[in-house]
């Protein structure tokens, strides 16, 4: 998968124009600010006199990832007077999001993560719940340095990350009537997915001093593109490889977890859908071999284009609102982005 921390990325994929200088200086700061946010990323998980810790906290740091939350907010940052606040803010939305990590590890019984072993399959789950435990409070730590608004924008956002684990967990049939089944799982996307990239946006923006309205437009950005984010990444853990994803293929069946292309794909007519109905239906598909086949079912329908589609239209909105800001390099990179992570699940 490609890595957004990549400088020729961030140029060539991200809407940025190699022959403007006001871009490639952006472009440079990014890299300086990213690269800055890694090593404050291993400076606030450290914990002196106790290196095991501080080993198992940085272990998904050091495997790396897309730092897609981190970007955004030093991309909203730019809107404003880009303050050395950002790196802070970005630092604390990428520790939001490592702790919850470790726990849905745990939940999933997910063997990989990022290419490299899972904390809980080489510490157990007990370590694993504690290690995220400790993340989040040094993301409270770094939030505390930033104010009132930030810790708020923390809370709001943990409360909204708890609710969609929670929501994920019932599951889109078993919710006592609240929510249909596609309704229940764009909630899940909002609040598990998009509500960390929205506070990263605000966040970024907040700290840097941009209007209000720019922090909202901001906020309102993050969000659609979130939920794009995670329907690309729900046809991913159908389409691509194991090697591709840096995790197990298939994982969403394992933990009986249904997405919006299987919703898709289980409301067809055929035989298909109706196989797939059995095999989905009782819950997490544990057998490796009716995976295998649910996998190759899905592929075949037509839920996975159904969904694309889906992410298509979050993130035309996404980019309709970046096409509001005013005209600075980093309006370019979110329209970039706002097709970048719909196109890496075609």
């Amino acid at each position: 998968m490609l890595e957004i921390v990549n400088t020729t990325t961030i140029v060539t994929e991200l809407g940025l124009d190699p022959a403007d200088e006001r871009h490639t200086e952006f472009s440079a700061a990014l890299r300086t600010g990213l690269s800055l946010v890694e090593e404050r990323l291993q400076e606030v998980l450290r914990s002196p006199g106790y290196p095991d810790l501080t080993e198992a906290a940085t272990h998904l740091v050091r495997a790396g990832g897309k730092r897609l939350r981190p970007l955004m907010a030093l991309a909203a940052a730019a809107f404003g007077d880009g303050r050395d606040d950002a790196i802070s803010a970005a630092v604390l939305v990428e520790l939001v999001h490592v702790a919850t990590l470790y726990h849905d590890d745990v939940m999933d019984e997910a063997p990989m993560r990022h290419g490299v072993t899972s904390a809980n399959s080489l510490w157990g789950n007990k370590k694993a719940v504690l290690i995220g435990d400790y993340v989040l409070a040094c993301a409270a730590r770094v939030g505390a340095g930033l104010g009132d608004y930030a810790l708020r924008s923390q809370a709001k956002t943990f409360g909204r990350l708890v609710r969609g684990q929670f929501l994920e967990t019932t599951g889109p049939f078993e919710d006592c009537g609240r929510h249909a089944p596609y309704e229940h799982h764009i909630q899940v996307m909002a609040d598990k997915s998009a509500s960390l990239i929205a506070m990263a946006g605000r966040l970024g923006a907040q700290v840097s001093g941009a209007d209000e309205r720019t922090i909202e437009t901001l906020g309102q950005y993050g969000e659609l593109i979130g939920v794009a984010f995670q329907i690309s990444d729900d046809v991913l853990d159908i389409s691509a490889s194991t090697a591709d994803l840096g995790k197990s293929a298939g994982t969403d069946l394992r933990e009986g977890i249904v997405t919006l292309p299987m919703l898709h794909a289980l409301d067809d007519d055929g035989p298909d859908a109706a196989r797939l109905r059995e095999i989905i239906g009782h819950g997490p598909v544990s057998d490796p071999a009716l995976r295998r086949e649910a996998l190759g079912l899905l592929r075949d329908s037509a839920g996975v284009v159904r969904a694309l589609a889906e992410a298509h239209g979050y993130a035309a909105k996404a980019r309709d609102l970046a096409l509001s800001l005013p005209d600075r390099p980093a309006r370019a990179l979110l329209i970039g982005l706002s097709a970048f992570v719909v196109d890496r699940g075609e």
